[in-house]
Protein backbone atom coordinates (compact mmCIF):
# COMPACT_ATOMS: atom_id res chain seq x y z
CA UNK A 1 0.00 0.00 0.00
CA UNK A 2 1.32 3.33 -0.93
CA UNK A 3 1.09 6.13 1.46
CA UNK A 4 -1.66 8.94 0.20
CA UNK A 5 -1.01 12.11 1.22
CA UNK A 6 -4.44 13.44 -0.06
CA UNK A 7 -6.04 11.12 2.51
CA UNK A 8 -4.67 11.99 5.41
CA UNK A 9 -7.17 11.17 8.66
CA UNK A 10 -6.49 14.03 10.95
CA UNK A 11 -7.56 12.64 13.73
CA UNK A 12 -5.48 9.58 13.63
CA UNK A 13 -2.37 11.60 12.83
CA UNK A 14 -3.21 14.16 16.16
CA UNK A 15 -3.45 10.85 18.28
CA UNK A 16 -0.49 8.87 16.61
CA UNK A 17 1.62 12.57 17.55
CA UNK A 18 0.07 12.52 20.91
CA UNK A 19 0.93 9.24 21.95
CA UNK A 20 4.45 9.75 20.34
CA UNK A 21 4.94 12.59 22.90
CA UNK A 22 3.86 10.75 25.87
CA UNK A 23 7.05 9.66 26.75
CA UNK A 24 8.40 13.05 26.67
CA UNK A 25 5.47 13.99 29.04
CA UNK A 26 6.14 11.47 31.28
CA UNK A 27 10.14 11.61 31.03
CA UNK A 28 9.87 15.35 31.83
CA UNK A 29 8.62 14.95 35.14
CA UNK A 30 11.79 13.12 36.06
CA UNK A 31 14.21 15.34 33.94
CA UNK A 32 13.43 18.93 34.29
CA UNK A 33 14.14 18.98 37.93
CA UNK A 34 17.44 17.14 37.80
CA UNK A 35 19.21 19.21 35.09
CA UNK A 36 19.67 22.33 36.83
CA UNK A 37 21.22 20.47 40.19
CA UNK A 38 22.20 16.35 39.58
CA UNK A 39 23.13 17.34 36.29
CA UNK A 40 24.71 19.97 35.92
CA UNK A 41 27.08 18.73 38.40
CA UNK A 42 27.95 15.47 36.11
CA UNK A 43 31.64 14.90 34.47
CA UNK A 44 30.26 15.33 30.73
CA UNK A 45 32.78 14.21 27.64
CA UNK A 46 33.71 17.35 25.25
CA UNK A 47 31.09 16.34 22.81
CA UNK A 48 27.77 17.15 24.79
CA UNK A 49 25.60 19.16 23.69
CA UNK A 50 24.08 22.07 25.39
CA UNK A 51 21.14 21.79 27.31
CA UNK A 52 18.95 24.12 25.13
CA UNK A 53 19.40 21.49 22.29
CA UNK A 54 17.92 18.73 23.52
CA UNK A 55 14.44 19.80 23.57
CA UNK A 56 14.23 20.81 20.05
CA UNK A 57 15.62 18.01 18.96
CA UNK A 58 13.61 15.25 20.35
CA UNK A 59 10.68 17.65 19.23
CA UNK A 60 11.76 16.85 15.70
CA UNK A 61 11.93 13.18 16.59
CA UNK A 62 8.48 12.80 18.62
CA UNK A 63 6.62 14.63 15.22
CA UNK A 64 8.27 11.98 13.23
CA UNK A 65 7.88 9.00 15.59
CA UNK A 66 4.10 10.17 15.17
CA UNK A 67 4.02 10.48 11.50
CA UNK A 68 5.84 7.14 11.06
CA UNK A 69 3.67 5.29 13.56
CA UNK A 70 0.39 6.99 11.63
CA UNK A 71 1.06 5.84 8.22
CA UNK A 72 1.22 2.25 9.64
CA UNK A 73 -1.85 2.44 11.71
CA UNK A 74 -3.58 4.35 8.49
CA UNK A 75 -2.92 1.13 6.25
CA UNK A 76 -4.42 -0.94 9.15
CA UNK A 77 -3.39 -3.08 11.62
CA UNK A 78 -4.78 -6.51 11.01
CA UNK A 79 -2.18 -9.11 10.45
CA UNK A 80 0.13 -10.63 12.37
CA UNK A 81 3.39 -8.41 10.75
CA UNK A 82 1.03 -5.61 11.52
CA UNK A 83 0.61 -6.45 15.18
CA UNK A 84 4.05 -7.24 15.53
CA UNK A 85 5.74 -4.11 14.47
CA UNK A 86 3.14 -2.09 16.37
CA UNK A 87 3.78 -4.16 19.32
CA UNK A 88 7.00 -3.31 19.29
CA UNK A 89 6.76 0.37 18.20
CA UNK A 90 4.95 0.67 21.90
CA UNK A 91 7.94 -1.09 23.23
CA UNK A 92 10.33 1.58 22.60
CA UNK A 93 7.91 4.11 23.24
CA UNK A 94 8.05 2.51 26.69
CA UNK A 95 12.16 2.29 26.72
CA UNK A 96 12.03 6.22 25.82
CA UNK A 97 10.31 6.54 28.73
CA UNK A 98 11.99 4.53 31.06
CA UNK A 99 15.55 5.75 30.30
CA UNK A 100 14.87 9.24 31.58
CA UNK A 101 13.31 7.16 34.87
CA UNK A 102 16.30 5.55 35.02
CA UNK A 103 19.04 8.27 34.44
CA UNK A 104 17.35 11.15 35.61
CA UNK A 105 14.73 9.88 38.32
CA UNK A 106 17.16 7.37 40.07
CA UNK A 107 20.05 9.61 38.84
CA UNK A 108 21.64 6.37 37.52
CA UNK A 109 23.62 6.73 34.63
CA UNK A 110 24.55 3.01 34.66
CA UNK A 111 20.97 2.00 34.84
CA UNK A 112 19.89 4.67 31.88
CA UNK A 113 22.91 2.73 29.72
CA UNK A 114 21.19 -0.51 29.85
CA UNK A 115 18.18 0.55 28.79
CA UNK A 116 19.46 2.89 26.41
CA UNK A 117 20.97 -0.41 24.64
CA UNK A 118 17.46 -1.93 25.18
CA UNK A 119 15.71 1.41 23.42
CA UNK A 120 18.41 1.02 20.31
CA UNK A 121 17.39 -2.50 19.32
CA UNK A 122 13.96 -2.09 20.05
CA UNK A 123 13.99 1.18 17.62
CA UNK A 124 16.56 -0.62 14.90
CA UNK A 125 13.44 -3.61 15.25
CA UNK A 126 10.76 -1.09 14.52
CA UNK A 127 12.72 0.64 11.73
CA UNK A 128 13.21 -2.76 9.92
CA UNK A 129 9.31 -3.89 10.37
CA UNK A 130 8.29 -0.82 9.77
CA UNK A 131 10.50 -0.56 6.42
CA UNK A 132 9.23 -3.57 5.52
CA UNK A 133 5.25 -2.47 5.65
CA UNK A 134 6.01 0.99 4.32
CA UNK A 135 9.51 2.51 3.46
CA UNK A 136 8.69 6.03 4.41
CA UNK A 137 7.47 4.68 7.78
CA UNK A 138 10.74 3.22 8.49
CA UNK A 139 12.92 6.00 7.11
CA UNK A 140 11.20 8.72 9.01
CA UNK A 141 12.74 6.89 11.89
CA UNK A 142 16.40 7.12 10.75
CA UNK A 143 16.53 10.57 12.33
CA UNK A 144 15.80 8.84 15.75
CA UNK A 145 17.93 6.13 16.05
CA UNK A 146 20.98 8.33 14.78
CA UNK A 147 20.24 10.64 17.52
CA UNK A 148 19.60 7.76 19.99
CA UNK A 149 22.91 5.98 18.80
CA UNK A 150 24.80 9.33 19.87
CA UNK A 151 22.68 9.62 23.24
CA UNK A 152 23.89 6.05 23.77
CA UNK A 153 27.47 7.19 23.30
CA UNK A 154 26.86 10.22 25.87
CA UNK A 155 24.97 8.29 28.57
CA UNK A 156 28.29 5.56 28.04
CA UNK A 157 30.56 8.08 29.16
CA UNK A 158 28.76 9.99 31.55
CA UNK A 159 28.41 6.82 33.39
CA UNK A 160 32.28 5.95 33.19
CA UNK A 161 33.51 9.75 33.75
CA UNK A 162 30.90 9.62 36.61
Amino acid sequence: MKFDIDKISFKKIIASILICFLPALIGSVFTYPAIPNWYASLNKPFFSPPNWLFGPAWTILYLLMGISFYIIWKRGIKSKEEKNAVYIFFVQLILNALWSFLFFGLRSPFLGFVCIIFLWFSIALTIWKFWRLEKISGILLLPYIGWVSFASILNFFVWILN
